[in-house]
């Protein structure tokens, strides 16, 4: 694991055309990225104690960078694009970003499920 700046982490990273990997935010929300063609979508989740997978209803927000002009090749490069990515995303109202679920999240969240 490589630590940047504060909290930003880094836990896993494989570079190259089909870069992916996972992390920590600044404000420790967990995040995952992949690159698909010229664009790097990183998902950043929702604080849950215990739960090592997070799920699709666990996202609260999308983030969309192009890689076009990104050396895919440089684990620097690429940690810079995810850290600018998820540095400040943003979040839909609720702490979500989609509709889906929305309601049946907020009344497990109440119980800690």
């Amino acid at each position: 694991m490589e630590r940047f700046g504060s909290q930003f982490t880094v836990e896993y990273i494989s570079t190259g055309a089909h870069a992916h990997g996972f992390g920590t935010t600044d404000d420790g929300r967990p995040y995952a990225f992949r690159v698909r063609g010229r664009t790097l979508v990183a998902e950043v989740y929702r604080h849950r104690a215990g739960q090592f997978v997070p799920g699709r209803e666990d996202v609260i927000a999308e983030v969309r960078r192009s890689v076009t002009e990104i050396d895919l090749g440089d684990e620097r490069s690429v940690v810079a694009v995810v850290r600018d990515a998820v540095a400040d995303p943003v979040i839909g109202p609720g702490g979500q970003d989609r509709e889906e679920g929305s309601t049946v999240r907020a009344v497990l969240d109440r119980f800690g499920l």
